[in-house]
């Protein structure tokens, strides 16, 4: 295939990713970025690698008028676009394997993401994207969370197999604009499911708990909210409210409705699992938690919960059957809690003192 392949991104003050993020996307025919108001010196490192930078304040800001400019950098003669923010990197030879797997008939790719990655430097939650998509076919809609979409009525997406994304996150940078942007899309489209769990969700993050209750409750009743993934999100961050208001009764209700919307991931049980936990109902917690390892397939999506597959649910099962004064299990568990992660002086100690029990 002899394609023109063209990567476009948007950046505000990203001067320290921009070496690694030329280096991860220099395998396409363009690169292009538009630049949205540094005050530090990205646009002049941009330029040192012969990037095509555009510049251009958005005001009001809005992602998706922002990412809608970046489009209007990338050359005519390109045939492919693929969309990476300077805090995300390709593993080497995505290019190629793009190449491979995209047909003529191709307007769309997915592929996998690591969205983040945990202490011990393990993945975090992993899903997959579609960012990737043909010249001209596109565009980005909501102010935040955005979306690509198209007006073609049928159109083929291709999985990328063996090409990964990386993101590492500048952890500095201020997310205060999030709140008022989902905001402005749930009004502008009420009807919108995926906007109205973000919503939900941002109003937990931000302690508002009984505004994410009422605006999840919003989302649960959509006609549209019909994914059983994103709906059990919605019960169990409904729990988490409630228990974070203390209503125990209506929190351990909602967890368990979050395990019936979706019984097949392990995320739901785990977060029942942990509220009996913290309520120091060990028996409830352990049973919970040999339910959820009854579940060997990991769904990857973005609402997944990585703690849910690594060491930490072994250390709670560990610890339950401790204080159950059933030493044989609490051995068993931790050792399979160190397995996954050996370095941990914490799971190590735990497990020496686990031995010593009479």
């Amino acid at each position: 295939m002899n394609k023109k392949v063209c990567v476009y991104a948007i950046c505000k003050n990203e001067s320290k990713f921009v070496d690694r993020w030329y280096e991860s996307v220099k395998e396409a025919d363009y690169i292009v970025v538009l630049d949205t108001g540094s005050e530090d010196n990205t646009v002049e490192l941009l330029k040192n690698h012969n990037i095509i930078v555009g510049q251009k304040k958005i005001i009001p800001w809005r992602f998706d008028v922002a990412r809608n400019e970046s489009l209007k950098l990338i050359p005519e003669d390109t045939d492919i676009c693929v969309c990476v923010d300077l805090d995300e990197f390709f593993e080497k030879g995505w290019r190629e394997k793009l190449e491979k797997q995209w047909t003529d008939n191709t307007k769309r790719a997915r592929y996998r993401y690591t969205w983040n990655f945990l202490e011990d430097g393990s993945e975090g939650v992993v899903f997959y994207i579609e960012k990737i998509h043909s010249y001209g076919d596109f565009f980005w809609k909501h102010p935040v969370h955005e979306v690509l979409e198209t007006n073609l009525k049928n159109y083929e997406t291709v999985f990328l197999e063996g090409v990964q994304l990386n993101h590492h996150a500048d952890n500095s940078k201020s997310r205060g604009q999030y709140l008022p942007l989902l905001e402005l899309s749930v009004k502008e489209d009420p009807k919108d499911d995926r906007n109205m769990h973000y919503l939900g969700r941002e109003y937990m993050y931000y302690g508002k708990y009984n505004e994410a209750i009422k605006t999840l409750k919003k989302h649960l009743k959509l006609k549209t909210s019909t994914w059983n993934c994103e709906r059990c999100a919605s019960l169990r961050y409904i729990g988490n409210c409630y228990n974070q208001l203390q209503n125990y009764k209506n929190a351990e209700k909602y967890f368990k409705m979050a395990i019936i919307e979706n019984p097949t991931d392990r995320e739901p049980y785990y977060d029942l699992a942990k509220f009996y936990y913290e309520r120091e109902k060990f028996l409830d917690c352990a049973f919970v938690i040999e339910s959820m390892l009854n579940i060997k397939n990991r769904n990857f999506n973005y609402i997944s919960n990585p703690r849910c597959w690594n060491y930490s649910v072994y250390d709670m099962l560990a610890l339950c059957y401790f204080y159950l004064k059933n030493k044989e299990k609490a051995l068993k568990n931790s050792l399979k809690a160190i397995t996954l992660n050996p370095q941990n002086k914490r799971l190590i100690n735990n497990h020496k003192f686990y031995e010593k029990m009479i």
